[in-house]
């Protein structure tokens, strides 16, 4: 597209102006902290592997570095206490820990901790996801990660996704953590998508979430899947995880024996 554009610029003069315009903004973008290299390796069990310029700073959760170049330094630190009381309300660590490349350029790698999927978010400014709680796994220096508290008391006791989730804004690269594997939908104006406890991964900033009863006694009871489903309503996006964590450990619970 950018050679095309270049060898458009004898036919038309406006078109040097608007490869202008295009090429200053991703470096802006850059500059700023944002967009960055990476590859996200593995099936089941992915790594994310970021190759980091000079200058330039991961965050990342306590225990998420897997393996990294020689000349990448580590510095712990709170990034400020009500931050950090409000991180560990989300199922994340106390403490954050934030690499960058000494000399040069650098190399680190992030796994998940459960079998599944490794997402990437490019956040902007109005560009905001909202995530299950403990899903953040790493981010570019300028991703802010804060605490949404659901305002509806139904949400949080019978939703699945409790009364906590992330918010991921700013601006950069953000990783996620999926539970298995992940299917993706563009929710319009109004449209809805119901969800049982636990699967819905993540969603748009504009997306609505509520709680709803299913509908007849004997389905209640007897149906198997509970007594409340997550709504989410749209303009936005939603990320369904086809494997919840706490749905696999009950499903191996009966096979765990204790030793008594």
């Amino acid at each position: 597209m950018l050679a095309i554009s270049v060898l458009s610029l004898r036919k038309s003069p406006y078109m040097g102006f608007f490869l202008y315009i295009f090429i200053k903004k991703h470096i802006k973008k850059k500059e700023s902290g944002g967009f960055m290299k990476y590859e996200i390796r593995g099936e089941n069990l992915p790594v994310v592997i970021c190759y980091l310029e000079e200058r330039e700073k991961m965050i990342t959760e306590q225990g998420a570095m897997a393996w990294m170049t020689p000349n990448m330094k580590m510095e712990t630190n709170t990034n400020g206490i009500g931050k950090a009381f409000a991180r560990t309300f989300s199922g994340e660590s106390f403490f954050q820990n934030i690499y960058y490349p000494n000399r040069g350029d650098g190399m680190i790698a992030f796994t998940s901790s459960f079998p599944g999927t490794i997402l990437a978010f490019e956040i902007e400014e109005g560009v905001e996801i909202i995530a299950q709680k403990k899903a953040f796994l790493s981010a570019t220096e300028g991703v802010r990660l804060s605490t949404v508290f659901n305002k509806r008391l139904g949400t949080g006791l019978f939703g699945g996704e409790g009364f906590i989730m992330q918010r991921l804004s700013g601006n950069g690269t953000a990783f996620v953590e999926i539970d298995g594997s992940v299917v993706e939908y563009d929710l319009g104006i109004g449209d809805s998508m119901i969800i049982d406890t636990g699967y819905l991964a993540a969603m748009s900033g504009s997306c609505q979430l509520k709680v709803e009863t299913v509908p007849g006694v004997k389905n209640k009871f007897f149906g198997g899947e509970g007594f409340f489903n997550t709504v989410v309503t749209g303009p936005g996006h939603i990320w369904i995880q086809t494997m919840p964590a706490v749905k696999m450990a009950g499903a191996l619970r009966p096979y765990i024996t204790t030793g008594n």
